[in-house]
């Protein structure tokens, strides 16, 4: 109409949230937990960064990878290791996995109304000195698992992990059973194989791979001796321990 009205009613909307690719997982044992994500970030078809991390250390016994819009990711990961700090001030120790668990469960559910898009994935080690994963939705429901596996590629890498952790599908030979934990050698081929094949197979991931391996206390680490450049990022010598793994995945 000439003078601005229009004869049809007018929407606008605004969409605050983005999707960022790329795929995290996470895996418990039975006195380690594996966690791992790549670095590709991207929106649609356009890569952003080819070096954004996904997973962080928080503790010497906790490790949070995070997935989904990165904004959010990385502001929920500061928000959680700045409620750690204070608990560290307060305390003069390390919060134990599972009221680490609580706090992340709490801190979504207190912005359920605009919560943070991300799918996040705890892993790490429990007092008793087992390995435990934890995974959340966006709004804070949580449960322990023994695997778990979000983002872009999750249907093509979660029923993998079923097969491989859970043993769905496979027959036990006769008079066998099962494995209930898998070494860490078999876990870190797992973890390497699934993000090679989601690589090939989704446009959202690639670029390079972190995996986090966090250690009970005592525990030998020559399971981690065949792999190039380990880094140890713990910060006492008489506790937990955590390394990371770096590798590169294909970059088209």
């Amino acid at each position: 109409m000439p003078d601005g009205s229009f004869s049809h009613p007018q929407q606008r909307q605004f969409n605050p949230y983005t999707e960022n690719g790329g795929t995290i997982l996470a895996i418990a044992g039975k006195d380690f937990s594996v966690i791992a994500g790549d670095t590709r970030q991207s929106e649609g078809y356009s890569i952003q960064t080819r070096y954004a991390p996904k997973v962080f250390r928080l503790t010497d016994r906790a490790v949070l990878a995070v997935n989904g819009f990165a904004a959010d990711g990385n502001m929920f990961v500061k928000k959680v290791q700045q409620r750690l700090e204070w608990y560290r001030h307060a305390h003069a120790k390390d919060m134990p996995l599972g009221a680490i668990a609580r706090l992340i469960q709490t801190m979504l559910y207190g912005r359920r109304f605009f919560p943070y898009y991300v799918y996040n994935i705890l892993g790490g080690i429990e007092e008793d000195g087992t390995g435990a994963v934890y995974s959340f939705d966006p709004v804070g429901s949580y449960e322990r698992e023994a695997c778990r596996a979000a983002g872009a590629a999750q249907s093509l890498v979660q029923p993998f992990l079923d097969n491989q952790i859970y043993f769905k599908n496979q027959q036990a030979p006769a008079g066998q059973s099962h494995p209930l934990h898998l070494p860490l050698s078999d876990v870190l081929a797992i973890v390497i194989d699934s993000f090679t094949s989601a690589t090939e197979r989704h446009i959202e991931v690639g670029d390079g791979l972190e995996i986090y391996v966090v250690l009970t206390k005592g525990r030998p680490t020559q399971d981690l001796e065949g792999y190039r450049g380990v880094k140890e990022l713990t910060t006492r010598p008489d506790g937990d321990r955590v390394f990371l793994i770096q590798r590169e995945l294909k970059k088209d």
